[in-house]
């Protein structure tokens, strides 16, 4: 490389007669660089000292870009008395080759921390690998086929991120890989390896005649004040899981195996994972780490005006470390939903969160600008003497001399624009980190301030951290619940949340740090008891409000079942994940997109029936993707399923895609054994027995609660016989029974039946041929004559058994959904059309001459309305509605969604509504059903007048 040509900036000497010196003795004669060398030995008493020592070696050097392999190839055969003086001089040689680098624009800010990290690197290895190897030659260190022994050193800080500064020392964490020994050698290993890591980090650190190579610091391990240089890996996983903090979650963003044995320590870091990476967005590290700068602060003595004489670049406000602080945080508060935000530099870390939204782009390239010239700035002060040091001289001609490094030759003015910039960090970064003020507790009713008083009492409030952050956001939570539209109520809901949440620092952080949720979460209290009950019992779902994606357009199911398959796939195959863990991460999943749906359809961003098609997406990605990893786990045990596998349907109101916030699935399992009498694994079973257990573990993977809650609850009670039938059923079976033995009610069932699940060598044809034998079912059946009288029959037994859940019942009882519903489905069974919608199977009605188009197109207007009033019902509470226990807010939610303007409108609409509808729908009956759907008809009038 033609190292002059690429020469972009130079140092201005301060000492110009020390710099010509330095010059001379290299001989050489490249005017440019003749002035990088001038300039770079006129400014710094150390640099000038290696140059006048390596001039020898300095003009051919230059042309080897690849400095650090350059000068440590071969250092592998060196024996540790050889390896100390053969780094040292490799040390002074990559200083100085870097040196010239970065002063002369040649390299990036980068490049030279790189190479800085990779001679850091090379040396760690080296020395282990060599005192590893001594203590094994002696007999010392046990045998183990492990590389180096087993042993792994941990570059942390900025080795671990690739970022050293000149003169930075290095923090590392050596462990030991104690399976790699046997029990009886663990004494002997651990004391070998303990005395490996001492020699090793004295051939790197002693400071001898020749120098030293880095200084370096063992101090981050586990517990330092009592345990060894050298820790086994089983009980730093140990120390972490019970004892770790969050200042060593974020000094592990960086952690990087850098010498010994890197594929344990590359095991090691994905079993820490999930003490680095908490699976919730955790806002409580906000305080840790402004609590972290403050002590740093008092105890260094950096509080004060900001004045460029002394200030420590790295320390002090508006310096290097406010900058890895507020990257490092935002890293650690969504990491752990976010895999991409895992990276270990500085610049990097800040890309990806303006690249993910987590923090403003604008802001993410100022920060990096500033970052990149305050370690400049920091390479700088460390240069002039090769001092460990980040504060810049207190003495007018010490700054003097860092700003002819910089370039600059007014002092006054270099000195004016760094203050700018370290005042304009501040404002960035302190924004973020301290709290802001807080609002005065506005004046409460003798009543609220009673229920108030009692929140010290929750669960949530028990601990001195959860009071301390409840205590900064109280005045304002107060204050939007007090201006509520319904204030009472929405105070009186909130109670009720607070006082289920089982902990709360978490929470609270996440509402001081995010104060639009204490919005959203004053609308739900104020307007949806319903919901707030399951953010109660759910809470993390806010997270999901922060991610970035709570208010895009919604996905679709098979982009929903992608992203589940993406996560179970990576919970499945994470250290410490597994099948358990992969059910609560499909519940926790499911339940932040409920969640998403129910906030939408309370914003009036979705009406009911996207809300309807929205909840049965999430359903359909849910079993379709927990499906084949249950038959997996099953198959492990058990063999992969035999013969073409199997399929699950979708019944109900899953099968015509029209959930609500609180439906159950109704589900029926298919298989297909293809003639294979048993499973072929460990423990082979009969296939009747196989599918009968699959489809209970299936079952229990979708509706047990776990520590995540539960999935759905299911109901399989429409497979063939119902409750007496086995609960997996054989493709020729349910053939059989649907064209010979099956009851009117269950072809009306079949109508709405859709395939949501697979798994097997084939159960893709399969879920064809089950789809072509649900079309030829009911076009071998829809004709029969039974169809109305049955269905005639069908409704007089509802009425009869079942009374209706109270004056705004919308669902059961004649001329409401589930009456509809059932003669929309006898139009699709009686016409043979594949439809499963209730909406396109009363339009099939008309098309079939079924019905006439007026009284199809009212009962279409009577369901929409009837489904506005049950859909939002249901986000609104569990229970019947009761318009008294709803609310204000809740009443003009449903106001809203039904179009009324009254509840005595609403009231009136709905029973006008039903009977118009239970009138079209008697004479649909007693018309096609000839004299026994008349009779039908009449026996159900009576049953309503009983």
């Amino acid at each position: 490389m033609d190292f002059a040509a690429r020469i972009t900036r130079l140092p201005i000497p301060a000492d110009p007669a020390r710099g010509q010196s330095a010059l001379q003795a290299t001989g050489i004669a490249d005017p440019r660089l003749g002035d990088l060398i001038r300039g770079t030995a006129g400014c710094s008493p150390y640099l000038a000292g290696l140059i006048e020592r390596e001039a020898g070696w300095l003009p051919d050097a230059l042309a080897h870009e690849d400095v650090v392999a350059h000068e440590t190839a071969g250092f592998e055969t060196l024996t540790p008395d050889q390896l100390g003086p053969a780094l040292r001089r490799a040390k002074r040689r990559v200083a100085l080759w870097a040196a010239l680098a970065d002063l002369g624009g040649v390299w990036r800010l980068e490049q030279v921390t790189g190479a800085l990290t990779e001679l850091a690197d090379r040396a760690t290895d080296l020395a282990l690998r060599a005192h590893v190897a001594a203590e094994a030659a002696r007999g010392k260190l046990p045998p183990t086929a492990a590389d180096a022994g087993g042993i792994v050193a941990l570059a942390m800080g900025k080795m671990g991120a690739g970022e050293l500064n000149y003169s930075s020392d290095i923090d590392l964490i050596v462990l030991y890989d104690d399976s790699a020994y046997d029990r009886d050698d663990q004494h002997e290993a651990r004391a070998s390896l303990i005395r490996a890591t001492r020699k090793a980090a004295a051939t790197i650190s002693d400071n001898t005649d020749q120098g030293y190579v880095f200084r370096t610091d063992l101090r981050l391990r586990p517990d330092a004040s009592v345990t060894p240089v050298c820790v086994p890996i089983s009980g730093a996983l140990a120390y972490y899981e019970a004892e770790g903090r969050t200042w060593e979650r974020s000094a592990y963003i960086k952690a990087r195996p850098c010498g010994g044995d890197l594929a344990a320590g590359a095991r090691f870091l994905r079993e820490l994972d999930p003490f680095v990476w908490r699976r919730h967005l955790d806002f409580a590290t906000i305080q840790d780490a402004h609590d972290m700068r403050l002590r740093i602060r008092d105890h260094k003595g950096l509080h004060g005006r900001i004045e460029v004489p002394g200030h420590n670049m790295k320390l002090g406000q508006g310096g290097i470390r406010e900058i890895e602080f507020f990257t490092q945080t935002r890293q650690l508060i969504a990491g752990g939903r976010d895999p991409d935000l895992r990276v270990r530099g500085t610049v990097e870390g800040l890309a990806r969160l303006a690249e993910k939204g987590w923090v403003p782009s604008e802001v993410a390239a100022e920060l990096t600008d500033h970052y990149r010239e305050h370690r400049e700035i920091e390479h700088r002060i460390q240069m002039v003497n090769d001092a460990q040091t980040h504060s810049l001289p207190v003495a007018p001609e010490g700054i003097d001399t860092i700003a002819r490094m910089m370039g600059a030759p007014d002092t006054a003015a270099w000195s004016a624009r760094l203050a700018a910039r370290l005042q304009r960090v501040e404002a960035l970064t302190g924004d973020f980190f301290a709290p802001g003020e807080q609002r005065e507790r506005p004046q409460l009713s003798s009543e609220a301030q009673a229920l108030v008083d009692g929140w010290r009492s929750y669960p949530a409030l028990r601990s001195a951290r959860g009071r301390e952050v409840f205590a900064r956001i109280e005045p304002e939570l107060l204050t939007r619940l007090t201006a509520a539209a319904h204030s009472d109520e929405a105070l009186a809901r909130f109670d009720a949340f607070l006082s289920r949440l089982p902990a709360g620092v978490q929470l609270f952080s996440l509402f001081e740090a995010n104060p639009q949720l204490i919005d959203l979460i004053v609308d739900i209290c104020a307007t949806a008891p319903g919901l707030a009950a399951y953010l109660a019992r759910h809470p993390e779902v806010l997270d999901a409000v922060l991610g970035g994606s709570f208010f895009s357009e919604w996905p679709g199911a098979e982009d929903l079942r992608r992203q589940l398959e993406e996560m179970l796939a990576h919970v499945l195959a994470a250290p410490d994940g597994g099948y358990e863990r992969a059910l609560d991460a499909a519940r926790r999943w499911a339940h932040e997109w409920q969640f998403r749906t129910g906030v939408h359809h309370l914003r009036a961003l979705i009406g009911a029936e996207e809300a309807g098609a929205q909840y049965a997406d999430i359903a359909d990605a849910a079993v379709a993707a927990l499906f084949p990893v249950v038959a997996a786990d099953f198959a492990r045990r058990h063999g992969p399923p035999p013969g073409r596998g199997a399929v699950v349907l979708g019944m109900g109101s899953l099968g015509a895609r029209q959930l609500n916030a609180g439906s159950d699935l109704d589900l029926i399992v298919i298989y297909d054994a293809a003639g294979q009498d048993a499973s072929e694994g460990p423990k082979p079973l009969a296939t009747r027995a196989y599918y009968a257990r699959l489809t209970q573990a299936t079952i229990t993977a979708i509706s047990a609660p776990t520590s995540a809650g539960r999935l759905y609850e299911v109901d399989m009670r429409l497979r063939p016989s119902g409750r007496q039938g086995p609960v997996a059923t054989s493709v020729q079976s349910f053939r059989d029974y649907q064209l010979t033995e099956a009851w009117t009610w269950e072809h009306l069932a079949l109508t709405r039946a859709r395939v949501i699940g697979t798994c097997g060598a084939d159960a893709q044809a399969l879920a064809q041929e089950v789809e072509a034998l649900r079309v030829e079912v009911l076009a071998a059946r829809g004709g029969d004559a039974r169809v109305l009288p049955d269905l005639a029959e069908m409704r007089a037994r509802i009425f009869a058994a079942k009374a209706s859940d109270g004056a705004w019942e919308a669902k059961t009882g004649r001329g409401r959904l589930q009456d509809i519903e059932l003669l929309a489905q006898s139009f699709a069974l009686r016409a043979a059309v594949p439809a499963r919608a209730t909406p396109a199977q009363l339009r099939a009605g008309p098309r079939a001459g079924l019905i006439a188009r007026d009284l199809a197109e009212t009962l279409a207007a009577a369901r929409r309305f009837l489904w506005n009033l049950q859909c939002a019902g249901r986000l609104l509470t569990e229970r019947p509605l009761d318009m008294q226990n709803l609310g204000k807010g809740g009443q003009a939610f449903l106001l809203r969604e039904t179009g009324c303007e009254t509840l005595d409108q609403l009231a009136a609409r709905l029973a006008e509504t039903a009977e118009i509808a239970g009138t079209i729908i008697d004479a649909a009956i007693a018309e096609g059903g000839g004299e026994a759907g008349a009779e039908a008809a009449q026996a159900a009038a009576q049953a309503r007048a009983e």
